[in-house]
């Protein structure tokens, strides 16, 4: 009888034993669930912070400088034909070729009715006076691609006209040094602002 209640206490401590284990080993389990848990949260919000800071470093970062005029409507007219006055020095809306010029750089002038169709599709135009320095266009050049048309204007009323649907920035160069973040901020805001959206759509888009 003796024999027998000691194996019956041993046989309780045993599983006294292996339930405070199991218990152990479940509490070990939540305890390394919970700082995974943690880890892919901290790691989550760094991520998502690092996206926000992309996004607003990749946004305008100064002041919007320029000025909005009266949408003055999409009509195509016939190469060579005579347009209707604009609203704005360069113009940013009104009577237009059905062409396109391709984006880039220019040496030699382009007609407004032809970069005007380009606005309307959401690019943007550096138009320059030509008397600026070759330092000056170097770094305009930087700026061209397919969506960015930079090409000279004797017109101009300063030396560099950032140009977008219904947008215009017209400034001057100081001290021999372009204002590269006002013309990225630009770009940043008005670029694909155009009211006809072809990006991805119209092939050919910028006779490209």
């Amino acid at each position: 009888m003796k024999e027998k209640n000691e194996y019956t206490t041993k046989e309780a401590r045993r599983k006294q034993a292996r339930e405070e284990q199991r218990i152990q080993m479940r509490r070990e389990k939540i305890k390394k669930n919970m700082v995974r848990f943690s880890i892919t949260f901290i790691i989550l919000c760094v991520i998502v912070y690092g996206i926000i800071v992309l996004v607003r470093m990749s946004g305008p970062q100064g002041e919007d400088f320029s000025t909005a005029y009266l949408n003055q409507g999409r009509n195509h007219i016939a190469v060579g034909e005579e347009s209707k006055s604009y609203n704005s020095n360069p113009p940013s809306s009104g009577d237009h070729y059905g062409q396109t010029a391709r984006g880039g750089f220019y040496d030699e002038p382009l007609a407004d009715e032809t970069v005007i169709h380009n606005l309307e599709h959401g690019d943007i135009w550096i138009a320059y006076h030509p008397k600026i320095s070759s330092e000056a266009k170097e770094t305009l050049k930087k700026f061209a691609g397919q969506y960015v048309v930079v090409s000279p204007r004797s017109q101009n009323d300063g030396n560099i006209s950032l140009v977008a649907w219904g947008r215009v920035d017209t400034f001057d160069i100081e001290n021999d040094a372009v204002d590269e973040h006002r013309i990225q901020d630009f770009i940043s805001r008005y670029d694909n602002r155009g009211p006809e959206k072809v990006r991805g759509v119209q092939a050919g888009h910028g006779n490209f």
